[in-house]
């Protein structure tokens, strides 16, 4: 199929962008890597009235510390993270995040904010950003806002983004660049869908663990239990650590099915592995 028809405008200024975002006269897009709105548009799962280009805009494409936290815009892409193109970025553990999106094609369009937008309940940087405890820079035409991951996604696919919002960056504690962090995720093969996932972020700096899992059907989910034992370094070597485990994800998911559970406490094990055992970056 192809697309509906549509009209399309690229706009020089962010500025700009907001001004034709906020016109409540026509029913408008963003689209950046078009990575996920491009194949809606071909299958007509959405009919916009026009198509706003911001792949160009060099507000959202930059990447600094400032303040403690580390700002990184919306339009940064996958692949520029895992080639460690912005020098904030070269030895930060979401790297090797980056690289295990998709295809490297998609990587190469694909953008942090148009992921964390789409809100796919499957998707990499949207668990990475819950466990790290992220804020979301939400923009318009009349001002911004600062919102907490955990409260940017409301279910698959929706956020409380309004028609005339969008994202301009992911901010992240700037410590998170030097604690531990695992991440793993199982897919039938690469580029698929993950069938499960785990983000693992131990935060010494600042007294914090947090083992979120994702590929769910909603939003990712926090294993409080797990988080509050890995903070203080528990024995994952014993006969009973695997049993600890599952017993974390039943409590934080005890309507999951039989299969889904043992391929989740797996992830989760090899995420904390992972965690635990994290080398630098690049080396």
């Amino acid at each position: 199929m192809k697309a509906a028809r549509f009209d399309y405008l690229k706009p020089e200024t962010l500025d700009q962008a907001l001004r034709e975002l906020a016109r409540g006269d026509l029913n408008s897009r963003l689209v950046a890597g078009s990575q996920s709105l491009g194949p809606m548009l071909n299958l007509r799962l959405v009919r916009p009235d026009r198509l706003i280009d911001v792949s160009g805009l060099a507000d959202l494409r930059t990447v600094k510390a400032e303040g403690g936290q580390l700002r990184i815009g919306a339009g940064v892409t996958h692949a520029e993270i895992e080639d460690g193109r912005h020098p904030a970025l070269r030895d930060h553990p979401w790297r090797r995040i980056a690289g295990t999106i998709a295809y490297r094609s998609v990587r190469n369009r694909g953008t942090i904010g148009g992921s964390l937008a789409h809100a796919d309940p499957a998707a990499d940087w949207l668990l990475a950003a819950w466990a790290a405890e992220a804020q979301i820079e939400i923009v318009r035409s009349t001002g911004t806002r600062i919102v907490p991951v955990h409260q940017f996604m409301l279910a698959a696919y929706t956020t409380v983004l309004e028609p005339d919002e969008m994202v301009a960056a992911v901010l992240l504690p700037e410590s998170l660049g030097y604690a531990p962090w695992g991440y793993y995720k199982v897919c039938r093969k690469i580029g698929d869908f993950a069938e499960a996932s785990c983000a693992v972020a131990i935060d010494p700096v600042r007294g914090v663990c947090r083992v979120a899992v994702g590929a769910l059907d909603g939003p990712p989910v926090l294993l409080e239990g797990l988080s509050a034992e890995l903070l203080d370094d528990i024995d994952r070597s014993g006969p009973n650590w695997a049993e600890r485990v599952a017993r974390h994800v039943s409590l934080s998911l005890p309507d999951m099915d039989a299969i889904g559970h043992r391929r989740l406490i797996a992830t989760v094990m090899r995420a904390v592995d992972r965690a635990f055992e994290r080398e630098v970056v690049g080396a």
